[in-house]
């Protein structure tokens, strides 16, 4: 086990910082806190995650000096191309080769879930900004797996209880045939058939598809009241622009994106997007503190955050707070800090973490803005309400989480 001591005096000038030792396997530091921005660079996901994780990192690397007590940050990054068995072997590699202390990030659930044994049996902290699957804090939870931005459960807690409330009940779904599009399908139809609704049928479709023809086409022969997308990036771009093409919302059928961001919205443009409602857990123009943090990262990047980047922002920064904190980059110590510290930016306000590793803050019901309502670039979403932590995300205890259990 890779464990290095920060040292509390100086004892010569070259004692300060962090003491190194070797890992059970043998490896030793190699003088550096080391985070690994593992996702999306080239894919279906690469604008909501992609290059500006790695920036967000950074972002918050810089806050600190790029170094603790003299130790040097370095934010490394790679592209899982979207496969569970490549976000596995980098994974093992940044471990067992280049002594990686945190992998963050790392939308598709069916990489993350891998991500999530790996880190676990290697006893390193997985910072996980992209991915929704509840089973990440439910029946797969990890002591040092830590779930920031959103989740599944909260994706359903807002947009499925809003529109169902409004009258909406009946629903059909276009699922991306994998684990998270499979697990926002199933944590929807719950609040939907809790609220007294229908499930009318679905069916799935590959991810990364550009052909969601014959899969409207059911969807419209429905008759449901709402089409729910439970996809993301590309996939709920192309849907929406051919359901507009096939005149579906026109004929009063309702899309709802089940996971939607910002991006998806700038890609599609407001004539497309307009009225749709979205669950997020950041929005650029909430306040003053997310304008100047979100001005930052479009300088760097040309565009405005997704909460993904937001969130890799805020679960690094939190982190290396901790490592500062307990003087150690032990990856149990700095859990157990993590816990134990306030979780206060312009992310997450008075945020927590359960013991199933789960961070709880609130989210927010947002319309995206007909042209007319826009004031200018990326000023795309009116904030319905907020969603408080507590009833957008699961209480541990009934998460399935056998970590929360004990």
């Amino acid at each position: 086990m890779l464990k290095r001591m920060l040292a509390g005096t100086a004892l010569t000038a070259l004692s300060v910082g962090i003491a190194t030792a070797a890992n059970a396997q043998g490896a030793i530091s190699d003088g550096k806190i080391k985070i690994g921005v593992l996702n999306d660079r080239s894919g279906i996901y690469a604008d909501v995650a992609g290059e500006g994780s790695a920036v967000a990192a950074r972002m918050a690397a810089e806050e600190f000096g790029n170094a603790i007590d003299g130790m040097p940050i370095e934010v490394v990054v790679a592209d899982h191309q979207n496969k569970a068995d490549i976000a596995a072997n980098i994974t093992r590699q940044w471990i067992d080769r280049e002594q990686v202390d945190v992998v963050a990030d790392v939308p598709n659930s069916a990489a993350a879930l891998a991500v999530q044994e790996i880190t676990r049996d290697k006893n390193r902290i997985f910072l996980m900004s992209g991915p929704g699957s509840s089973r990440l804090t439910g029946d797969a939870c990890s002591p040092t797996g830590l779930h920031w931005t959103y989740d599944n459960h909260a994706l359903a807690a807002g947009t499925a209880r809003a529109l169902t409330q409004e009258g909406k009940t009946s629903w059909y779904f276009l699922t991306a045939d994998y684990a998270f599009g499979q697990s926002l399908e199933a944590e929807t139809t719950a609040v939907v058939k809790e609220l007294g609704g229908q499930v009318m049928g679905g069916v799935r479709h590959p991810l990364g598809n550009s052909d969601f023809s014959s899969f409207l086409l059911q969807a419209q022969g429905s008759g449901a009241q709402v089409i729910g997308l439970a996809n993301a990036g590309n996939d709920t771009t192309n849907a929406i622009k051919q359901a507009n093409e096939f005149g579906i919302t026109q004929a009063g059928q309702t899309l709802a994106g089940m996971l939607l961001f910002i991006s998806d919205v700038h890609a599609l443009g407001l004539d497309a997007a307009q009225g749709l409602v979205a669950t997020t857990g950041f929005y650029w123009d909430m306040d003053d503190e997310t304008r100047a943090w979100s001005a930052k990262y479009q300088e760097k990047m040309g565009s405005k955050p997704t909460m993904v980047h937001a969130g890799v922002y805020s679960s690094v920064k939190h982190y290396l707070k901790a490592v500062q904190a307990a003087k150690t980059d032990e990856s149990k110590a700095v859990v157990s800090k993590m816990h134990e510290l306030p979780i206060q930016d312009m992310f997450a306000k008075n945020g927590k973490l359960l013991s199933n590793g789960r961070m709880v803050h609130d989210m927010y019901l947002a319309r995206v803005k007909s042209p007319s309502e826009s004031k200018g670039p990326w000023d795309y979403y009116d904030i319905v309400r907020t969603i408080p932590g507590d009833q957008a995300y699961l209480d541990a205890a009934a998460s399935g989480c056998k970590i929360a259990q004990k």
